[in-house]
């Protein structure tokens, strides 16, 4: 059997938010070094704060400073810190519940190793050189036996920060499985191959390793095509980031001959006003190409809407 594929991916993108006053005021305070907390109607210091108490769902805007030292609650070891992380040496994930609050905040602590860790040690916010108004403002937490003087800050200041840019990154190893590496090696020959269903004999393409209709498992190869049928189609009119390609062009689901199932493929060779239910297509390849570049018309005559009409 041939070796099955895998790949390293990664899905990143930028997630940006705005920011209600109190967390306005919390991050605003961070870049200027005093800690922020919510005080709720029955007396509860909550840190880091929020706008709605937990527990009674009622707003709560009452901003209270609390002390950079603090209190481990909790802790757990960090063997191998990744991509992102607040420190590039290994580090204990701390709960610290900072002198005023009844409520703990997550962050890194700087220690040399476990055994130096403890529930109920002693720490203190180490501040990030650079500010920006941001959690990675508290650059982590440092052991520390002291309990640091309050400024009295009253949570007003100017040049407050209303949003922020959090990158959201996802690193991942994936496998398409025996019936997609099939698909992906015949590809690379130029040629398309699906798998038939043992049972209804359908041929599906991509292939999955199991028919969709009837949940049986997959196993004979049929190559399709190369020609196919334009089932759908999309103009599309927003050109995409990275993608050299002119608006407007056309996006198609295209029946190759001999399957059951339409896939998808950029139709070119073609005003993309001129694109139609039923045009008989083409692959074109480029040189190296490990899949079709686009599919062109082939000069067919359209073909009868019967015989597609259960791959819509």
């Amino acid at each position: 059997m041939p070796e099955v594929l895998k790949a390293p991916l990664v899905v990143e993108f930028p997630f940006t938010r705005s920011l209600g006053p109190v967390q306005s005021a919390f991050l605003t305070g961070l870049r200027e070094r005093v800690v922020l907390g919510v005080k709720t109607l029955d007396g509860r210091t909550l840190v880091p704060p929020v706008e709605y108490d937990p527990v009674t769902a009622e707003e709560i805007r009452d901003l209270v400073e609390v002390a950079p030292t603090g209190t481990v609650t909790t802790w757990a070891w960090n063997h191998e810190p990744r991509r992102g992380q607040p420190l590039d040496t290994p580090f204990a994930w701390a709960l610290v519940k900072l002198d005023g609050a009844d409520t703990a905040l997550l962050h890194a602590l700087d220690a040399p190793g476990p055994d130096a860790v403890r529930t109920g040690m002693r720490v203190r916010i180490r501040w990030a050189e650079e500010r920006s108004g941001a959690i990675t403002d508290i650059a982590c937490f440092e052991p520390y036996e002291g309990i640091a003087e309050l400024t009295g800050h009253s949570g007003r200041f100017e040049d407050m920060v209303t949003g922020i840019v959090a990158p959201a990154r996802l690193d991942y190893v994936y496998s398409p499985g025996r019936a997609q590496t099939g698909y992906i090696n015949a590809l690379s020959d130029q040629r398309t191959v699906g798998e038939r269903c043992p049972s209804c004999r359908k041929v599906y393409v991509p292939p999955r390793g199991a028919c969709p209709t009837c949940g049986v498992a997959t196993s004979e190869q049929v190559e399709v095509g190369p020609r196919g049928t334009v089932t759908t189609y999309c103009i599309v009119n927003i050109k995409a980031k990275n993608l050299d390609i002119e608006v407007p062009y056309v996006y198609a689901h295209i029946a190759l001959d001999g399957a059951d199932l339409a896939l998808h493929g950029r139709i070119g060779g073609i005003s993309y006003d001129e694109v139609r239910m039923g045009l008989r297509v083409e692959p074109v390849w480029t040189q190296g190409g490990r899949y079709p570049d686009h599919y062109r018309p082939t000069g067919e005559p359209d073909a009868d809407y019967e015989t597609y009409k259960e791959l819509l």
